[in-house]
C-alpha cells in the first residue's frame, strides 16, 4: 500500500496549511528525455502561433476570430454570421475531441499544448532561470534583502516578462482583429486608433499578470479542465502515474546496496520538479497537468541506482494494479462514435456550403397575376444573396425551366466582399405549361459562367387541367 497521508486531498498545494498565504513554487529543472520531446513540441506550436495571423492563404490570414465583424478564418476559408452553425459544429467536435482524448490520455493536453503551459514552462520560465538562477538560488533571491543585485535581477527580469507579454498582446490581437488592422495600428498615429492602442496595453498588463504571478494557478483555479478530468478518468485511462505496486513500501538506500523495499527511495525529486507542487506518489490529481517532469526526475534516480526505469510513467491504473493492459472501453467506443457522427455531418455541409447563400421568398401579400395579353403568369419574389468570398462576386440568375423568364423590378450588379445584395424579380411562364396549382421551380445563381449556388421555391398560378 502507498505511504500517503489521510489528508492530502484536503489541502491546496499552492497554499500554506492555514490556507491564508500563497506557497510560492519553485520547480527544479531536469532536462531528460521527455522535458525535450515536449520542447521540440512547445517550440512547433510557438512558431505555429505567432505566425499563423501574418501567413496569407486565398487572400486571408490563416487563422481569424474576429468576434467584432462576426467574421472568422480558418486555412484562408471565410465563415460569416450565416454559416455559424458551422462554427459551433466545430467547436462541439473540438470539445469531444478533447473529452475522447483525456478518457484515453488523461490530461496530456495541458502538459504539451495548451498555450499556457508553453509560454510558462518553455518562455518565462526560462528565462527567470536565466537571470535568477535555478529553484534553490531563486528561493534564495527572494529570501534575501533587497539589495542593488536583487533589485537588477528583478527588474531585468519583469521587463523582458512585460516586453514578452506586449508581444503575446499583439499576436492574440492579430487573431481577433486582424493582422493588416493590426499594422495600422501600430504604425500609424495612436490618435487614430485609440481604442486598439488601449486594448494592446491592457491585454499586455493581463498577460504580464498571469505568466509573473498567477502562473500555476490558471491551471489549478481557473481551468474547469483539470475538474473535468475527474469525471472523464477511469481505471484504464493512461495518465502519468506512480506505480505504487512496485514502489512501495518506500526506503532510503544507496547506490549498490541490496533492496529491502520498494523501489521508490523517497528523494521527493518528482515534488521538486512538479510546476503545480503536487507529490504524483500521492494518485490522481486535478493539479496534475501531464508535464512528464515527474518520469525525467524519477527515470534519473532509477537510472543512478540500477533500478529499472518508469517508476513513474504514462499507465493505467489497471495496469498497476492487476498487471493488465489497456483494452478499449464502452464510454471510448461511445465517445468515438459521437466524433465520428459529428466529423461526418460537418463535412457534409462543408462540401454543401457554397460562395453564396441565396434566400428567396415571395413577395408579402401577392399570389400570382395573370397577363392575358401575351397569355403568361407571373410570380413576385424578392431573393436576397450573400457573398461568402473574399471578392466582389458579379452574378446572374438562370431559370432552371428553359420556357420561364425574368423581369426585374430591382437588381444590382454585384455583391460586394462580405456584403449582401437583394434582388425582386417577376417569374413569367407560359399558362399553357401550368399543369398544377403549384410548381417546383430551380435557379442556378451564375458568376463569371460558373455555378456559384442553387436554389428553389414554388411557382402558383390556376391550373390548365
Amino acid at each position: 500500500m502507498s505511504q500517503t497521508p489521510a489528508h492530502f486531498r484536503d489541502q491546496v498545494s499552492t497554499l500554506t496549511d492555514d490556507g491564508l498565504k500563497r506557497k510560492w513554487i519553485y520547480p527544479k529543472i531536469i532536462k531528460g528525455k521527455l522535458y525535450r520531446y515536449r520542447s521540440a513540441v512547445s517550440y512547433f506550436f510557438l512558431l505555429l502561433l505567432f505566425s499563423a495571423p501574418f501567413i496569407k492563404l486565398n487572400g486571408e490570414q490563416l487563422i481569424l476570430l474576429n468576434v467584432l465583424e462576426r467574421k472568422f478564418v480558418f486555412f484562408g476559408i471565410i465563415f460569416w454570421p450565416q454559416d455559424f452553425y458551422l462554427f459551433v459544429l466545430a467547436l462541439l467536435i473540438f470539445i469531444v475531441f478533447i473529452v475522447l482524448f483525456t478518457v484515453i490520455f488523461g490530461r496530456v493536453f495541458c502538459g504539451w499544448a495548451c498555450p499556457q503551459t508553453i509560454f510558462l514552462e518553455m518562455v518565462f520560465r526560462k528565462i527567470e532561470n536565466l537571470i535568477e538562477g535555478d529553484h534553490n538560488q531563486q528561493r534564495k533571491l527572494d529570501a534575501a534583502p533587497l539589495t542593488f543585485n536583487k533589485f537588477f535581477k528583478k527588474s531585468l527580469k519583469h521587463a523582458l516578462f512585460f516586453c514578452i507579454s506586449f508581444l503575446i498582446s499583439n499576436v492574440f490581437l492579430a487573431y481577433v482583429i486582424g493582422s493588416d488592422k493590426l499594422v495600422e495600428i501600430v504604425t500609424e498615429p495612436i490618435k487614430g486608433h485609440l481604442s486598439g492602442f488601449i486594448a494592446i496595453w491592457v491585454f499586455s498588463l493581463i498577460f504580464y499578470l498571469v505568466f509573473s504571478r498567477v502562473r500555476e494557478l490558471v491551471c489549478t483555479v481557473v481551468c474547469p479542465y483539470g475538474r473535468l478530468q475527474g469525471v472523464l478518468l477511469d481505471n484504464q485511462s493512461i495518465i502519468v502515474a506512480y506505480d505504487y505496486e512496485r514502489g512501495e513500501p518506500r526506503n532510503k538506500v544507496n547506490k549498490g546496496q541490496e533492496n529491502q523495499g520498494g523501489d521508490c527511495i523517497d528523494c521527493k525529486l518528482c515534488v521538486q520538479v512538479c510546476p503545480t507542487g503536487i507529490d504524483i506518489r500521492n494518485g490522481t490529481q486535478l493539479e496534475c497537468v501531464n508535464c512528464t517532469a515527474c518520469i525525467d526526475a524519477c527515470d534519473m534516480v532509477m537510472e543512478k541506482i540500477n533500478r529499472p526505469s518508469r517508476l513513474i510513467g504514462f499507465k493505467s491504473e489497471a495496469e498497476i494494479k492487476d498487471k493488465t493492459s489497456f483494452k478499449i472501453s464502452k464510454k471510448i467506443y461511445g465517445y468515438s462514435a459521437v466524433l465520428l457522427i459529428l466529423i461526418a455531418i460537418l463535412s457534409f455541409l462543408l462540401i454543401k456550403r457554397t460562395d453564396v447563400q441565396t434566400t428567396i421568398l415571395r413577395a408579402s401579400g401577392t399570389l400570382y397575376q395573370l397577363r392575358d395579353k401575351d397569355q403568361t403568369v407571373s410570380n413576385l419574389y424578392t431573393a436576397e444573396m450573400v457573398n461568402k468570398t473574399n471578392k466582389t462576386v458579379d452574378f446572374v440568375i438562370v431559370p432552371d425551366d428553359k420556357d420561364a423568364k425574368i423581369q426585374y423590378i430591382q437588381k444590382p450588379d454585384s455583391i460586394a466582399y462580405g456584403g449582401s445584395a437583394k434582388v425582386t424579380f417577376f417569374i413569367i411562364m407560359p399558362q399553357k405549361n401550368i399543369k398544377q396549382y403549384k410548381t417546383k421551380i430551380g435557379f442556378k445563381l451564375l458568376s463569371n459562367n460558373k455555378v456559384v449556388d442553387r436554389f428553389e421555391t414554388t411557382f402558383i398560378a390556376p391550373s390548365n387541367n
